[in-house]
């Protein structure tokens, strides 16, 4: 049988894995941040736990449903944002969520639902300083007009706009509520209420205040805004009615009156650069329904503001150019960078939460367990790994050197790919890893010796070492193959169907046992092809085959004599 093809040119195939780990490791020094560290796990470097309290308008408890899907919704998020490694667990009535570092920010980041309602802007002006005292019914605010009521048609002002057409159809409530900020330090709750019944009171006072459709307790609302406090109605304003609000940066207190397109009408998110106006964006894409309303909208109010409103807040309140527009196709701007961009668009696009939440605690976990189960498992990795190569020497002699070449080889590619990895997706490497990372390239070595025990069955058949090598890799190259077709599978299936640091292991398992395929045809076939070539190496007490060729000669002696008689 001849050799397999490409097996006769041993230096183009080692030239080939030469060139692919030089190729590896210029992406590793030369792009992104240059630096040959891989990304750790929680477990490893340590992180940041935010517990999330739950929180309902009438102040009952959540339902274990409603935290379900706030769990699916944050690790869709998580998932959307490469923030690899992150963890959220429901405990109780609470959500968990740990991300690697010490940014208790991000974690925050990920449970925001970013609950969307376009509203026409019925009336606009600067907040008063650190919010005025209401003035008594009727009178206008200091400093400004009277803002008009959101049920009647107000007086034309240059820049604003006026209330939606009448019959103009607007959106049920959305049963998703964007958390609130970190609230304030807490205080006893006053007349013996509960904390919840205490924010149920707080959020059911701000209703009665800013969303009256009463022109005279607009009036109060607008005067009383205070944009630097805390706002209680965050996430739970009621969209069929007109609300008081201030804009994200503080600037402005808008009146506006009752959404016309809500957030669930979103197919889609995007953020980009805005190269003619040097700003980030958010672009959104609506659905059918969601088209036709931001149509008809944009067609009632050309030259007049409508203001994009995100957890009770006006991100941004352009003024109409031109309308209606057609197509379902808009964009937010706002004072974003490019990572808030990221992460505004990431929230619209997964969607909003069932719940609304608040900060109840923020705490760093400490990586000093995680390092000492490091030091454990890559000592028992390293103990493993030297006993394979011992039991390599013993049997196979100085051909065990080969495998421990293609140990060496297989580890150094698989860490490039880790560092590439961890910059391009945000692979983490944690314990489970580490472990599918051993357990991967040791299977390098059991490619080894399946391919050199065909090799001594193809000499146990009579053939010289340089011939049975390219025989024994026919043969073994298939078994090979089969096994690594049924780790690959396995690899797939406990991903796609485990959860948290199991999937690390998976993934880890997977990349190592592809490797492993590139090591065993450009390293290890080549390798014994060249020292079969070698009389060097074909000495029996080099390669340690003088058993076998014994057992050889023996039979075909035994054969010699059966065919004399």
């Amino acid at each position: 049988m001849p050799p397999s093809q490409g097996s006769a040119h041993p230096f183009r195939l080692l030239g080939a894995y030469a060139a692919l780990l030089a190729v590896i490791y210029a992406l590793v020094f030369f792009t992104g941040d240059h630096s040959p560290s891989a990304k750790l796990g929680i477990d490893l470097q340590g992180g940041t736990r935010v517990t999330l309290t739950a929180r309902t308008p009438d102040g009952n408890k959540p339902s274990q449903d409603s935290l379900k899907k706030a769990q699916e919704i944050i690790d869709a998020r998580v998932n959307g944002l490469g923030v690899a490694g992150s963890e959220v667990v429901i405990d109780g009535d609470n959500l968990v969520i740990t991300v690697p570092g010490d940014d208790s920010q991000q974690a925050r980041a990920l449970a925001t639902t970013a609950k969307l309602y376009i509203r026409p802007v019925l009336f606009a002006t600067e907040p008063q300083a650190g919010g005025a005292a209401p003035p008594a019914p009727g009178t206008a605010p200091p400093g400004g007009t009277a803002p008009p009521a959101a049920t009647e048609t107000p007086a034309p002002v240059p820049g604003e706009s006026t209330p939606p057409a009448e019959g103009a159809t607007t959106p049920a409530p959305q049963s998703r509520v964007f958390p609130a900020q970190a609230p304030p330090t807490p205080t006893p709750p006053p007349g013996g209420l509960t904390t919840q019944q205490q924010q149920a009171k707080e959020i059911a006072d701000a209703k009665a205040l800013r969303q009256s459709t009463d022109q005279q307790v607009q009036q109060v609302a607008v005067a009383a805004m205070d944009c630097t406090k805390p706002d209680p109605l965050t996430g739970n304003d009621d969209p069929t009615l007109p609300l008081v609000t201030c804009s994200q940066d503080g600037t402005e207190v808008f009146l506006l009156g009752p959404s016309r397109i809500d957030g669930q009408e979103i197919a889609d998110a995007t953020s980009g650069l805005n190269s003619q106006q040097a700003r980030h964006e958010v672009n959104l894409e609506f659905k059918s329904g969601g088209a036709d309303a931001w149509s008809k909208l944009t067609g009632e109010y050309v030259n007049k503001r409508v203001a994009f409103v995100l957890d009770s807040k006006v991100v941004s309140a352009p003024q109409v150019q031109q309308g209606p527009q057609l197509g379902g196709r808009t964009s937010i701007s706002g004072s974003f960078t490019a990572d808030s961009a990221d992460e505004l668009a990431n929230t619209l696009k997964y969607g909003s939460l069932p719940l609304s939440f608040q900060t109840s605690e923020a705490e760093t976990v400490s990586a000093t367990l995680g390092l000492s189960s490091l030091k454990a498992g890559l000592l028992a990795g390293a103990v493993g790994l030297i006993a394979v190569l011992l039991y390599c020497l013993l049997v196979y002699r100085m051909l065990g050197l080969l495998a421990g070449f293609s140990l060496i080889a297989a580890g150094i590619a698989v860490y490039g790919i880790i560092v590439l990895l961890g910059r391009w997706i945000g692979f983490t490497l944690d314990l489970a890893g580490i472990a599918g990372l051993i357990i991967g390239i040791g299977l390098t070595a059991d490619s080894f010796v399946v391919f050199f025990e065909r090799i001594k069955d193809e000499m146990r058949e009579g053939r010289s070492f340089r011939s049975a090598v390219p025989r024994g890799w026919q043969r073994a190259q298939r078994t090979n193959l089969s096994g690594k077709t049924v780790s690959l599978i396995a690899s797939v299936v406990l991903y796609l169907l485990a959860a948290g640091q199991v999937k690390g292991f998976a993934f880890t398992l997977g990349v190592t046992t592809v490797l492993d395929v590139i090591v065993l045809y450009l390293v290890t076939a080549p390798l014994l092809m060249l020292a079969s070539r070698s009389p060097f190496w074909a000495k029996p007490s080099v390669n340690g085959l003088g058993s076998v060729q014994q057992i050889a000669r023996e039979r075909g002696q035994a054969r010699s004599k059966e065919m004399s008689r």
